[in-house]
């Protein structure tokens, strides 16, 4: 295995250090994720101000990142989050990660501030930290573009904020390449905090493989049944989209905040309207399925521009919940949020809950400035992303993201917000899937769909075939009982992939013949040396969630927090198909789901790990401060 290094750098003093991480480490957080968590326990302060120069900020590739592995370009960014105040983390797909370990680096911890704007310069084991004050103020396009010409180098990979960062909107993202974003938790508004407006990398370094022909033979039989796979072949042509139809149709989606399950007259948000506009798709670094559409923006801001995108997600958050039904309107609204740096999802649902609030009088003419917020409106949402990204009158407001943005527009607003721990929901609705909305309630980021989403294909499979799956008997997706071992099943899936920097799209969130725990031990061992077991596997992506899970109960999180918006409770969902219409989350079977949940993670009643737990997983001693 490769002498992995890590590099410590501090914007207070401009001193730059460098070290090797242990095997040790690797052999219990893997990398990526893994090895991101233990250090933003070990060096974050508790209690410290997101904003503040005490803040640490981790930039990490996976342990197979840039090697053969399928699809090993996932870069993980962690922080204090100065959205929820919680655990930091967020995921970006792309060439960063593997261009910074081509560079010599593995992981990045970046403390203090910078008294002026800088960017970082790492090219084969150097880094420099060089003035950006000619790049304040530019977006996120523009700023690779300008960086590349001053290094003289277009093979130059860029991480870099918008303007959205720099004015510290608490859900800014980090964007590298034209689409691929860290969106969520606000990491870009962490770099903004500290005047760091890029990181550039370029390397020529190697990356061994350990057993290159056990590596290639197996490769060769996954790529060629990826190709094959009916899923994936429709995947290929329609990227995540696809999921908008089917969800759309049985009434799995937001629309008008949270008013309904389906859009009506929804048909025109389907995958199928993106072919007009598609110029083809492309991929990642080392992917076989290549979902990222490319397009002209057809109309209205940016048009003319060639971008990609948008994601399922970004599709929902600003065309569906929003009540926008033209395709144009997902088009444009995915070109602005990434011009700017925003999450799309926290933008999308910031915006759909302000217009609710316009509807119902909560807000008026004179808090919008005389912006009509009504529903459907796309130059309202368009001017929305701008006012949020600029933070003007109330996009300044919704900068804050939910908690501080509930305060500053009154109690009566609160009901209305979609938000766990803090941070938006996502455009689907879980009401109809009670372990999907155990998934978005416990989720250590706040409600999301990355980090345990049983995967739909999987939950449609005969019970025998789907229990031999996962090993124990599991929920239909519309039950209760057992939902709460499904969800920490899928945590520990999806823990992994982000430690190795691989995409959540090959293991069992798409299909029941991709990608398991013994898999991943054979990549880890084949390519990077790191011999393991399935169970050794398992207990590593249990110690890092159990990790996460110590550092928000570090500042102040409960089982309180591990909760739903009200509305998931009381509000019987309008629409649907079958059980889906009409459902809402019982109260009581949800409460013991949790308690089902903590009990297959080896915590108390309260979400605390046990003394118990921590021996197992030999975080006792935590922190430890080993790196």
């Amino acid at each position: 295995m490769r002498d992995q290094k890590i590099a410590y750098i501090d914007l207070s003093t401009g001193e730059v250090r460098t070290g090797l991480i242990p095997e040790k480490m690797r052999r219990m957080y893997l990398g990526g994720r893994g090895i991101d968590v233990y250090l933003l326990y070990n060096h974050v302060p508790p209690g410290c101000d997101p904003l503040g120069e005490a803040n640490v900020l981790t930039v990490s590739a996976g342990l197979l990142g840039g090697t053969p592995a399928p699809s090993s370009g996932r870069c993980h960014l962690g922080a204090k989050s100065p959205l929820t105040g919680l655990i930091g983390s967020s995921n970006m797909g792309g060439f960063f990660a593997p261009e910074l370990r081509f560079a010599g680096f593995d992981h990045l911890v970046i403390t203090g501030a910078a008294e002026k704007p800088v960017y970082l310069w790492i090219r084969d084991g150097d880094i420099r930290i060089l003035d950006a004050s000619h790049l304040w103020g530019k977006d996120t396009s523009e700023t690779p573009a300008a960086i590349r010409t001053e290094l003289g180098d277009e093979d130059v990979k860029v991480a870099c904020i918008g303007v959205a960062g720099e004015k510290l909107v608490r859900f800014a993202n980090v964007l590298t390449g034209l689409k691929n974003s860290a969106g969520r938790t606000g990491m870009g508004c962490v770099m903004g905090s500290k005047k760091l407006k890029a990181i550039a990398v370029r390397g020529t370094q190697s990356l061994p493989v350990s057993k290159p022909q056990e590596a290639f033979d197996y490769l060769k039989r996954f790529t060629d049944m990826i190709q094959d796979h009916p899923i994936f072949k429709v995947f290929s042509k329609r990227g995540t989209l696809m999921f908008q139809d089917d969800s759309d149709m049985i009434g799995r989606v937001r629309n008008r905040n949270f008013q309904f399950n389906q859009v009506p007259d929804g048909r025109s948000l389907y995958s199928e309207n993106t072919e007009r506009f598609s110029l083809g798709m492309a991929a990642c670094f080392g992917c076989p399925i290549h979902c990222r559409h490319r397009y002209v923006v057809p109309e209205g801001p940016g048009r003319g521009t060639y971008v990609e995108g948008p994601e399922w997600s970004t599709l929902g958050a600003l065309a569906a919940e929003v009540d926008c039904r033209r395709m144009e309107a997902a088009l444009v609204g995915n070109y602005l949020v990434n011009k700017y740096g925003l999450d799309s999802l926290e933008a999308g649902s910031m915006i759909s809950w302000a217009m609710e609030l316009y509807e119902k009088g909560i807000i008026d003419d004179k808090t919008t400035d005389g912006l009509k917020l009504e529903w459907g409106s796309e130059a309202a949402v368009y001017e929305m992303i701008r006012r949020i990204a600029e933070r003007e009158g109330l996009g300044d407001i919704l900068a804050e993201g939910p908690l501080r943005a509930i305060e500053k527009l009154g109690e009566e607003s609160r009901y209305y917000n979609i938000h766990v721990k803090g941070m938006s929901s996502l455009h689907t609705d879980e009401r109809p899937t009670p372990p999907m909305a155990l998934g978005i309630a416990t989720s250590t980021r706040g409600a999301d769909h990355l980090r345990s989403r049983p995967g739909v294909d999987a939950n449609l499979l005969p019970p025998d075939v789907r229990d031999k799956l996962f090993g124990f008997a599991t929920p239909n997706i519309d039950t209760y009982e057992g939902g709460g071992k499904l969800i920490w099943w899928h945590e520990l899936m999806y823990v992994i992939s982000d430690a190795l920097g691989t995409c959540k799209f090959h293991p069992l969130f798409m299909s029941p013949s991709t990608l398991t725990f013994e898999d991943y031990a054979n990549l880890a061992g084949w390519i990077a040396g790191l011999e393991l077991s399935s169970a050794e596997i398992v207990d590593i992506a249990e110690r890092i969630y159990t990790l996460e899970r110590m550092f928000n109960n570090r500042e102040g999180a409960t089982r309180a927090d591990d909760t739903l918006p009200e509305r998931f409770f009381v509000e019987p969902t309008p629409l649907g198909l079958g059980s889906f219409q009409g459902a809402t989350i019982d109260r009581q079977k949800f409460e013991d789901m949790l308690d089902e949940y903590y009990q297959a993670h080896g915590w108390d009643k309260e979400g605390v790990p046990t003394v118990e737990t921590l021996a197992r997983l030999g975080l006792d001693k935590e922190p430890s401060r080993i790196i």
